[in-house]
């Protein structure tokens, strides 16, 4: 889940590298670090916590080159130190690595490196990746990398330099994201896009198994026996600006106010002036709709999350069996997929370990995998038969908001598509939804513009330790997306149950120090969740309900109440998450979390 980033060319290889490493360091802050090659030597700098702090270390006009490369650290292999820090070095001092990634059999690696008498001085699996490449260099670091790598079982990016060729960048990818941008006075590597969007648009995404050689006019690309790749350039569209704060104090808030805006942009571009769905880059036919006897969709963290309520909603107007998995779960099951199987994968950033895995298997066993994803040209898309991309531009919080309502209203619309392909949606009922999906940006908008009472709310609540999230039918799936982000960047301990399931347990843990948010936002199940409310009451917790606006009653019940917009119930999830987005930015705040980088999380988890 680390960050790497590299640049050669004509410019401060300094200032690119830890630049990129800012945009970079949603995926991991327990270390950074930063090589140059400069004058026949590398230079290397390194310290323990937030890029900040190297960058305080770099300051030097004399710490400087035209290649080099840079590391943010979330920390899989030794404890977060500086000697465990990136880049680590061959024993010589003349080969520099950074890494993303584990290698599995580094222990066995360093042994054989140990009989060689070579030391090692970090706990990390990386130095191992240093050394080999050390022992096996003869002057050509394209050709040691490519041997080392040989060796190494895992997933892992790499990026490599050498003080004997400083006109030369190396770098490989195996399960772990890796892009190369091309620019007019040098070139660059980085984990994500967001890296090197000030530099460059144009990038070409490396597949696994492959090797790029960068130099500061040139980028070529090699298969693992070191044949040339041709690759297509691909031209980024994101704003530059989608990834600053841009005013905003924090990533998430900025984030979350831009979900209008993202619902617009993922819905136009799947809209015909007509009306009618346009699923580009999606093949699947009629036929092949009405072959499919059963779905699975399968996630990892917010975007299973969505999957639960693709669920819902796919069974509800598709009339298939769906089942939501978590993918480090689906992997190690007996599944039952065949070639009447559709597989849908969720992800954000198109480079969860786990959902790939996921879908490797489906796709082995004969099942048609659709992925939903927001990164252009990220592994999952490359390796599904059909992609459904969301719009939502970089999302820099390690907290998910804005991709996860886009991924839902991806989910609306395939149901949406599919329901009228197979004829179990008719016309009048298609109509209703996709007006109301229509409609949905603006309401979130005025939401948005009175959302003073949720920050209000968060202020008197935020000492609580023990919160509860509870709701039925679709506001079960957001009960569990609410207490994730309350978890994720306030660090209270926040649960979630189907709110039928309270009197089977759940509910011995009511008492005057418990917070409950009710989501009651269903109306065909509001009488339902009146009565839970009162047990729940009874029982002297607090509750904040969720309901909408016409749901006037139900304020009788609670203690607090939030009303969102009225909308059909099939289309609450898209709107009633956000108040509980901002609920648990507003507690984080106020208890002085880091909001935007919280501890012991990374945006993007690419290891096992």
């Amino acid at each position: 889940m680390c960050g790497i980033v590299g640049y050669i060319g004509d410019r401060s290889a300094k200032e690119i590298v830890i630049d990129g490493l800012k945009k970079l360091e949603y995926r991991g802050y327990d270390s950074a670090g930063i090589a140059l090659c400069k004058n026949g030597k590398i230079k290397i700098k390194k310290e323990i916590g937030k890029i900040e702090n190297l960058e305080k270390i770099t300051g030097d006009a004399s710490f400087d080159g035209n290649v080099g490369i840079g590391h943010t650290r979330w920390a899989t292999h030794g404890t977060p130190s500086k000697v465990n820090a990136h880049p680590q070095l061959s024993a010589d001092g003349r080969i520099a690595v950074v890494h993303n990634g584990i290698i599995e059999n580094y222990e066995e690696l360093k042994a054989e490196l140990e009989r060689k008498d070579i030391k090692f001085v970090s706990e990390t699996d990386t130095e191992v990746i240093a050394q080999m490449i050390g022992a096996l260099y003869k002057g050509d670091i394209f050709d040691a990398v490519n041997k080392a790598v040989k060796k190494f079982r895992g997933s892992y990016a790499i990026g490599v330099i050498a003080a004997d060729e400083p006109d030369r960048l190396v770098a490989v990818r195996k399960d772990a994201p890796l892009v190369a941008g091309l620019g007019e006075d040098g070139n660059f590597i980085a984990s994500d896009v967001p890296a090197i969007l000030k530099e460059t648009r144009d990038v070409y995404f490396i597949d696994n198994d492959e090797t790029v050689v960068l130099t500061r006019d040139d980028v070529k690309i090699y298969d693992d026996i070191k044949n040339p790749v041709e690759h297509q350039t691909e031209h980024i569209e994101w704003d530059i600006n989608a990834a600053e704060k841009g005013g905003y104090e924090h990533f998430m808030i900025k984030e979350i106010f831009e979900q209008p805006e993202g619902i617009s942009e993922t819905l136009r571009r799947r809209l015909t002036d007509s009306g009618e769905i346009r699923l580009d880059s999606i093949s699947m036919t009629k036929r092949d709709i009405q072959n499919i006897d059963r779905i699975y969709i399968v996630a990892c963290g917010t975007a299973y999350h969505a999957g639960i309520a693709g669920k819902y909603i796919i069974e509800k107007l598709v009339k298939i069996p769906v089942e939501a998995d978590i993918a480090s779960e689906f992997r190690y099951r007996d599944t039952f997929v065949d070639e009447h199987t559709l597989f849908i994968a969720i992800s954000q950033s198109g480079e969860t370990q786990d959902t790939l895995a996921a879908l490797r298997k489906a796709k082995k066993q004969g099942a048609r995998v659709l992925s939903v994803v927001n990164v252009l040209g990220s592994s999952v898309t490359r390796e599904s038969d059909d992609v459904f991309y969301t719009w939502a531009g970089p999302e820099i919080a390690v907290a998910s908001t804005k991709a996860y309502t886009t991924q839902l209203v991806c989910m609306y619309l395939l149901a949406l598509k599919m329901g009228k392909q197979k004829g179990t949606v008719d016309q009048k009922y298609y109509n209703e939804i996709l007006s109301g999906l229509k409609e949905i940006p603006k309401k979130l908008k005025d939401f948005l513009r009175n959302s003073g009472k949720i920050e209000k709310l968060a202020g008197k609540y935020c000492k609580r330790e023990k919160i509860f999230f509870v709701g039925r039918g679709h506001d079960a799936g957001v009960s569990y997306e609410g207490a994730l982000k309350l978890k994720e960047v306030s660090y209270i301990n926040a649960f979630a149950i189907a709110a039928g399931e309270l009197k089977h347990g759940t509910i011995a843990l009511m008492d005057k120090e418990t917070l409950v948010i009710a989501l009651a936002t269903q109306d065909a199940l509001i009488e339902k969740m009146a009565s839970n409310i009162r047990e729940i009451t009874t029982r002297s917790a607090q509750v904040i309900g969720i309901a909408k606006k016409h749901n006037k009653d139900l304020k009788k019940y609670t203690d607090e109440i939030i009303y969102i917009p009225d909308c059909m119930d099939e289309l609450t999830p898209i709107l009633s998450v956000v108040p509980l987005q901002l609920f648990a930015y507003y507690v984080a705040k106020n208890r002085g979390c880091d909001i935007d980088q919280p501890k012991n999380l990374a945006k993007s988890v690419t290891v096992e």
